[in-house]
């Protein structure tokens, strides 16, 4: 059995141009660029940038913090550039799955593909989660109470008891808080505790139906978004720039260089995303053009964003009163007396979660039907809507496993996995991109990465030493997954691969 049997990439291409039973091309550059800043502007920003700066899991960086955001943008520049050699040599909708296929056998992709389960739907039911709890919040400021028994999972009504019963109620986050609220006020079924995150649950239907329709309608849709989520960031910038004090920001690092690095693997959760433009390849007009545009594009406006996003937030609160802080952008608005600004701030959040969301959304279907096209799952896994030309079995199956889990699980157990499966998903990329090279040098590029070998060996090694970065039972964790993923493929997908026969 050739465990290492690659796909030729004349095969992949020739599968893309199937006008007839393929995804309908409509998306240009302006497209792409919209999805990959509704992909990455989200979570990360409105949430990990106050746990970088204040060292909530590790030393702070501080203000320091923008150094953190740049050793962050260099090394997902560096992935981003192979993605974006690789989106233009092979334009499907497979992403990385694909790209691995073609150039590292038939093994690799099938754990890149289980992999990027990590970083698509688990990571989903992360910004679910973290969606309900802005909603509830904004809804809060509009005179709204929305029953925190329908904001919050049973688990965590149980860990907030815990806490409580430990270091009592001041002891609580504002979203531990919530979870409190809901231990101690829900309706009861038959005896049964009803503790649902219904907001999550609603939010993910809404998003599924939203990209059975069409990509099209979803693209509209996101650049819409996108542009009310560029007003929001640069409103607090604006803002916050006129309550800004030089003397914050000193000392600039207050956890010198290991707060900086501490910071770098926690602000790479803000980050994550970019690829998921890759996934769209399919559907793009000129792929060969638009998909480095869409994809590093993208990355540099979110950079620029960022580092004047975290320079004001540093200039207008001490670093150390951000601690525990789940909305820090809105914390400094109040911390400088404009809680006016802060409800704008959590419109833009809701705003953020729900464009990240779609990007999300989209990229996972995409690539469970591109495993199914191989045969590696079921035929049903690559069936697409006979009116709307989307992945609509795949969608589905997505926002019912996103919806399920965002009901009832814990937020902080499911986002540890998205790290590390995005950054071994990067990893493998870049070693594609040095293998083809090397295997097929004379084939036709659109855009090539400069300076081969050394960008992809510096992307691999940012990377590495950021999951070095990770807890050990992150790792626990992850080796876990693979090993499920491992026996779903020598059980089903290495008999039933369209390559073995």
């Amino acid at each position: 059995m050739d465990y290492f049997r690659r796909k030729p990439l004349d095969r992949i291409l020739a599968e893309g141009s199937d006008e007839a039973h393929g995804l309908k091309k409509t998306l240009t550059a302006v497209d792409l660029v919209a999805l990959g800043i509704g992909a990455i502007i989200g979570a990360g920003i409105f949430a990990t940038l106050g746990s970088a700066v204040s060292g909530s899991s590790g030393r702070p960086a501080g203000p320091g913090v923008v150094v953190s955001i740049a050793i962050t943008a260099v090394a997902c520049g560096f992935c981003a550039l192979c993605y974006a050699e690789f989106a233009s040599l092979v334009p499907m909708a497979g992403s990385a799955y694909s790209y691995s296929y073609a150039t590292l056998g038939e093994l690799v992709a099938w754990i890149i593909g289980w992999d990027l389960i990590l970083e698509y739907a688990v990571g989903n039911i992360a910004v679910a989660i973290s969606w309900a709890a802005y909603f509830r919040q904004l809804m809060v400021g509009f005179g709204v109470e929305i029953p925190a028994w329908m904001a919050t999972d049973y688990r965590s009504t149980l860990l907030a008891a815990s806490a409580v019963a430990e270091s009592g109620v001041a002891s609580l986050g504002p979203e531990a808080a919530v979870a409190w609220e809901a231990h101690l006020h829900h309706p009861v079924l038959f005896g049964i505790p009803v503790v649902c995150n219904l907001l999550a649950v609603f939010i993910t239907a809404a998003i599924t139906w939203l990209l059975v329709i069409g990509v099209k309608e979803s693209a509209r849709f996101n650049n819409v978004i996108v542009v009310l989520k560029l007003a929001t960031l640069l409103f607090f910038i604006g803002v916050g720039v006129f309550f800004t004090k030089p003397s914050n920001w000193h000392p600039f690092f207050p956890g010198g260089l290991s707060g900086v690095w501490t910071g770098a693997s926690l602000i790479f959760f803000a980050y994550i995303g970019f690829d998921a433009i890759s996934t769209a390849a399919e559907e793009c007009r000129d792929p060969g053009r638009d998909m480095p545009r869409g994809i590093i594009g993208s990355l540099v406006v979110c950079t620029v964003l960022y580092i004047a996003a975290a320079l004001v937030l540093t200039g207008m609160i001490p670093w150390d009163k951000l601690k525990g802080t789940a909305d820090p952008l809105a914390a400094a608005l109040n911390y400088v007396n404009q809680g006016w600004a802060a409800g704008v701030l959590a419109f833009g959040a809701v705003v953020a979660m729900t464009s990240v969301l779609l990007v999300f959304q989209l990229g996972q279907p995409r690539i469970l039907m591109a495993m199914s096209r191989d045969g590696l799952l079921g035929p049903w896994f690559g069936k697409i809507h006979p009116k709307y030309r989307t992945p609509h079995v795949t969608t589905v199956l997505t926002g019912v496993f996103v919806a399920f889990f965002s009901a009832v699980a814990n937020i902080d157990e499911i986002v540890q996995l998205t790290n590390i499966g995005t950054l071994f998903a990067f990893i493998l990329v870049a070693i594609g991109i040095l293998v083809l090279r090397k295997r097929e040098p004379e084939r036709h590029r659109s855009f090539r990465v400069p300076f081969v070998p050394w960008t992809p060996l510096l992307g691999i090694v940012m990377c590495l030493f950021l999951m070095a970065g990770l807890p050990l039972v992150t790792w626990w964790r992850f080796v876990l997954w693979l090993a499920a993923g491992m026996a779903i493929y020598l059980l089903y997908g290495r008999t039933r691969s369209k390559l073995a026969g």
